[in-house]
């Protein structure tokens, strides 16, 4: 017999983390999950550039799944640090609105670490707006490197995604399918 979805007291906070590959697909993963329980799913994606092609980007669009694509790529080394921040900042503003709304049973914050570890967010409002989402059974899903301590303490669960080997060393170009 099937059961009803039963939504917990509060929203879960989930952080994906490490130097590992598969961050993203860990959360898309659970973005499926809670999409095929009849969770109402969207996922901002901060670093990831709308002009790249993105396989998980057009399944996550035939299923019905909202994503917001607000980066312009790789930023570590970016010569537009200032223009990258208020990328970040915008993109912010557009996480926490929908996170507010309460139309969503899970967010997920893809590549979010990287503003909050460089500093373009205020920590406070992030940890504020995230800790009031989870209080009305939303949940948030969170991944990239370098997790915040912060971040990590607000969470109810930590995955570390620790890479022991990665065929770019080895000059194994990104695959279509596999890394996008």
């Amino acid at each position: 017999m099937e059961q009803a979805y039963d939504a917990p007291p509060r929203g879960r906070v989930l952080v994906i983390t490490g130097d590992g590959k598969g961050k993203t697909t860990a959360a898309l993963g659970m973005a499926l999950r809670a999409h095929g329980h009849g969770i109402k799913v969207c996922v901002v994606q901060f670093i990831k550039s709308a002009q790249w092609e993105s396989g998980e980007r057009t399944a996550l669009q035939e299923l019905g799944i909202e994503c917001y694509v607000s980066g312009r790529g790789f930023i570590r080394d970016s010569a537009n640090a200032e223009d990258d921040r208020q990328v970040a900042m915008d993109a912010w503003r557009t996480a926490a609105e929908l996170l507010r709304s309460g139309r969503y049973g899970l967010v997920v914050l893809d590549e979010f670490t990287y503003p909050v570890t460089f500093g373009w967010l205020d920590m406070e409002d992030v940890l504020g707006v995230i800790r009031q989402a989870s209080s009305q059974q939303i949940s948030v899903v969170i991944t990239g490197r370098e997790a915040p301590q912060e971040l990590c303490d607000l969470a109810d669960t930590v995955s570390d995604i620790v890479m022991i080997k990665h065929g770019y060393e080895e000059g194994i170009r990104a695959t279509k399918g596999i890394e996008y």
